[in-house]
């Protein structure tokens, strides 16, 4: 793996920029990963080699920082966060207007993908816990269909202005969602619902849970490995789930 930051003038925190790995030489595929509140850019880079992609498939994976600012259930704490939480009512507690600029964010990083020549198709983003709010958020608002999502231990808020102008049903882009039974922070019950919603918007979604709390395990890196794998290698066989599972 060989780590770069190569052309990158990023929108979110302009004092540090993206952690860029690349898999091989000339990457023609890119996954954009949003860490989770009061992480880093960093966070997710380690999880790379558990994901067990094929050694031909050539990725970019990019690693952006959230900024830093006050959070309101932790009291006010300054920390990385993709937005605030005003409360833990899932749904009405979240900034919305933060996770609106989020999202355009991320759009910018899509775009800095797609000039240097990625096509859209071949552009997942991931994210866990509040990134992945924002990377479905984000996945369903951008114009053009991206490759998929990746929805960690994280849901979407229906809030009618962050809800506003998303991609019609049956259009949006294939997901691969997974929580942990145990999750205290947010219930699976929640990524359920979110699931369910899902279902009628992507004819392509899988929901898988895990015997963790609120953080991942092998066995689930090696299914989002074998799912990233699926979408970069065979567009085809990548869209073989049409449901939700729950397990």
């Amino acid at each position: 793996l060989t780590a770069t930051r190569r052309g990158y003038n990023p929108p979110m925190d302009p004092n540090t920029p993206p952690v860029v790995i690349d898999t091989g030489p000339a990457p023609d595929a890119s996954v954009i990963w949003l860490h989770g509140l009061g992480a880093d850019g960093h966070d997710f880079e380690p999880v790379i080699p558990e994901l067990g992609l094929p050694a031909g498939l050539h990725v970019r994976f990019v690693f952006p920082h959230a900024p830093v600012r006050p959070v309101t259930i932790n009291g006010g704490m300054a920390m990385r966060a993709w937005f605030d939480y005003r409360s833990l009512d899932f749904g009405s507690g979240e900034a919305v207007e933060q996770i609106l600029e989020s999202t355009e964010q991320v759009k910018t990083l899509i775009e800095v993908e797609r000039d240097r020549g990625i096509p859209p198709a071949r552009i997942l983003l991931a994210g866990f816990s509040q990134g992945g709010v924002v990377a479905l958020a984000a996945a369903l608002r951008w114009p053009e269909r991206i490759g998929g999502v990746v929805a960690l231990s994280c849901y979407l808020p229906r809030n009618p202005e962050l809800l506003a102008h998303m991609r019609a049903e049956g259009a949006a882009p294939p997901v691969f969602q997974a929580h942990g039974r145990e999750d205290p922070l947010i219930p699976v019950q929640i990524g359920e619902d979110t699931a369910r919603w899902l279902e009628e918007r992507t004819k392509s979604i899988q929901f898988k849970t895990y015997p963790v709390a609120h953080g991942v395990c092998l066995e689930e890196l090696r299914d989002i490995g074998a799912w990233l794998a699926a979408r970069f290698g065979d567009e085809h066989a990548a869209g073989i789930q049409t449901s939700v599972g729950y397990d």
